[in-house]
């Protein structure tokens, strides 16, 4: 075995069959591009002698390369005269996402007219296959509904939905008419609903009787209602019926509709809309680790070509795949599954429920059952599945999965390789990306094509203009240095701005360098090329004038055999200014001790020096989480402080913080 630490070694090496089948070594031999290096350079900087830069070159080529249809030609790639904070892509054009997604690929004429677009199973074992041409139908009929409500071009829809196949012909129907989805969270409680009806004005409002979630039946029209009586706006709610005979729920005959009166009664013909490219698709808000939530407005161009771009080279769609990403509509990885594996015909795995119902193996025997072919996850689920033991995972036959994917948080090295070689078989890449709701995309992201190396993020995506700064704004990524991740050019996909306004959005992005947007990242390149990030420039530990990512302090606990989760905070110390405390989830029969707490605090000292070691180490069963799954630090720290804990609206498990409050 190498002497290297695990981070450090070359684990993935894909064979020379496997890269010259890829969508992106196409891409390379059809632009004469030898080497993944020169790719990176040829789709993110300004070459010499060429009159428009990498980014545009590049963001130029996809939509004839991906064939996604305009109904009106752009006049130019980008308009950029008011800087990169505010480019306008594809300016002159026209277009709409439910065109491409939907509508072209249930034509008569389509060979995917009849091909599955949604494979859905819910927790208690029923399955549904929702075909093209059955979800061009369904979302003509929400178009027409929106349309019946005098929902116009511009206006907002809420998601407040189950995670059910209606909640895509939802989202296609309003690109259709021209309004702007806002998807929410199914597990956001009141207050984290009415902030987002509030703030976006919508007047519909689409939501369902409950759902189910580890075998007992969750209700959701009444968090709707009251959201609704907090926030006010709303002037018809579409309720779709879930759970049947199980949900006694509230109504109010002025307002609210049941699915089957207000959408299926509607007609199945609808002449979807010729919008601008920058017309608004979609408000996304943000998970508010750092504060309030922030509308992010995103383009019917940005996100097709983003999303699109991102599925066919990073995750190397095939016609027969089938793509299963652990998430909600609410969150970013929602829309961008669906959006981007549709713009090819491809076929989409939802799944309701809980993912250890009714025992720890629901992925894994889905995956096997349903020939699942790309399956993303984020590290925290990975960690929590794991703890159950190998034997669950290994009794299922994953041979069907080609790709992996995660996205979320930083992983730890020994989750990584779990996940490679138990889930992978040791042969699957991990596409470990990382990029944000603001672009409904990644930063960085590595093609399948390339060796990996635990944890990496391989380099910065395609046609992304990604660097590592100091605190000048000085780039320092070849230095293998760590720094901030910024971007030094705009994509397609950028936020317009935010919902509530230019101010915050200049400030929250663009005002600690000029030109640079700060992402809050804290990032590295390693000698050999590979990029990491150690969680966030904002978290990050100064102990005794020395800086370390709270990530790089929870992978060296997460090596101990007893440790399934960690997470490191820093609080005032009168000696260094800062201290260590440590947060730990024990793996299943392991118990907290002060023998345990001194090897690991001894553990710490040693990868990273004694001033590093945590003041105190304190055991915990869970951290609290937004519904992406990144671990709240900022509450972490609150509570250990004393301190005001501030919006905690988009938290997914409030109880969390009442143990996080007993161990501390």
């Amino acid at each position: 075995m190498s002497s290297q630490p695990q981070q450090e070694r070359i684990v993935h090496e894909p064979t020379r069959e496997f890269v010259e089948s890829t969508n992106v070594y196409e891409f390379m031999q059809t632009y004469g591009i030898d080497d993944y290096d020169e790719l990176v350079e040829r789709t993110t900087t300004d070459l010499a002698g060429v009159d428009e830069s990498g980014v545009e070159w590049f963001w130029d080529t996809m939509p004839d390369y991906l064939g996604i249809d305009f109904y009106e030609a752009y006049d130019r790639v980008r308009d950029d005269a008011d800087g990169p904070q505010f480019s306008e892509w594809y300016p002159g054009g026209e277009l709409n996402l439910a065109h491409n997604v939907v509508d072209r690929h249930a034509a008569v004429d389509s060979d995917t007219r009849n091909k599955v677009a949604c494979l859905w199973e819910g927790e208690p074992g029923d399955i549904r296959e929702i075909t093209y041409h059955e979800l061009a139908r369904q979302s003509n009929k929400v178009a027409n509904y929106l349309e019946s409500t005098g929902v116009d071009t511009g206006d907002t829809v809420g998601l407040y939905m189950p995670m059910v196949p209606e909640v895509v012909s939802i989202l296609y129907g309003c690109f259709k008419v021209g309004a702007i989805a806002v998807p929410i969270f199914s597990g956001f409680g009141v207050d984290a609903t009415a902030t987002r009806i509030e703030d976006s004005e919508c007047s519909v409002l689409f939501t369902g009787d409950g759902f189910y979630r580890r075998g007992s039946p969750i209700t959701l029209k009444e968090s709707a209602d009251e959201a609704i009586e907090e926030a006010g706006h709303v002037e018809h709610t579409v309720v779709y019926d879930r759970l049947g005979d199980e949900a006694d729920i509230p109504w109010d005959d002025d307002r609210d509709e049941w699915w089957t009166d207000a959408v299926e009664t509607q007609n199945d013909d609808y002449d979807t809309k010729s919008l601008p490219s920058d017309q608004e698709s979609m408000l996304l808000y943000s998970s508010g680790t750092t504060g309030k939530p922030k509308g992010i407005v995103h383009t019917h161009a940005g996100v097709q070509m983003q999303c699109a771009k991102e599925i066919y080279f990073g995750f190397d769609h095939n016609p027969s795949d089938r793509f299963f990403w652990v998430s909600d509509i609410g969150w970013m990885m929602g829309p961008w599954t669906l959006i981007g594996n549709h713009t090819f015909g491809g076929t989409v795995f939802m799944y309701e429920g809980a993912p250890d119902h009714p025992e720890p193996d629901r992925f894994w025997e889905m995956i096997d059952r349903h020939s699942l072919s790309t399956f993303g996850i984020s590290p925290t689920a990975i960690r929590a599945l794991r703890k159950h033991g190998d034997e669950w995972v290994d009794e299922h036959d994953l041979s069907s999965i080609r790709l992996l994917g995660s996205t979320g948080e930083p992983w730890d090295p020994e989750s990584w390789q779990w996940f490679y070689e138990h889930v992978g078989g040791g042969e699957a890449p991990i596409i470990n990306i990382s990029g944000g709701t603001e672009i409904c995309g990644c930063f960085l992201m590595p093609m399948p094509t390339e060796p990996l190396k635990p944890t990496s993020l391989g380099g910065p995506g395609l046609g992304m203009d990604i660097d590592i700064v100091n605190e000048a704004g000085e780039s320092i990524a070849d230095t293998h240095e760590r720094g901030f991740l910024v971007a030094r050019d705009s994509c397609p996909s950028t936020t317009k701005s935010l919902w509530e306004g230019d101010e915050r959005y200049l400030d929250e992005y663009w005002s600690t360098w000029p030109d640079l947007w700060d992402h809050g990242d804290w990032a590295q390149k390693d000698e050999d090329g590979f990029w990491f990030l150690h969680g966030r420039a904002d978290d990050a530990l100064n102990v005794a004038g020395r800086k370390v990512g709270p990530a790089e302090i929870e992978g060296v606990l997460t090596e101990h055999d007893a440790v399934n989760q960690a997470a490191a905070v820093g609080v005032p110390d009168d000696t260094t200014g800062t201290a260590v405390v440590a947060y730990v989830v024990l793996e299943d029969g392991d118990e907290g001790s002060d023998e345990l707490r001194a090897e690991l605090s001894a553990l710490v000292g040693e990868e990273h020096g004694k001033p590093f070691r945590p003041r105190e180490i304190l055991f915990v069963s869970e951290f609290p989480k937004t519904q992406s799954g990144k671990v709240i630090r900022r509450a972490i720290s609150s509570i250990y402080q004393g301190d005001e804990l501030g919006d905690m609206s988009s938290i997914e498990n409030p109880a969390a913080l009442d143990e996080l409050r007993d161990a501390s």
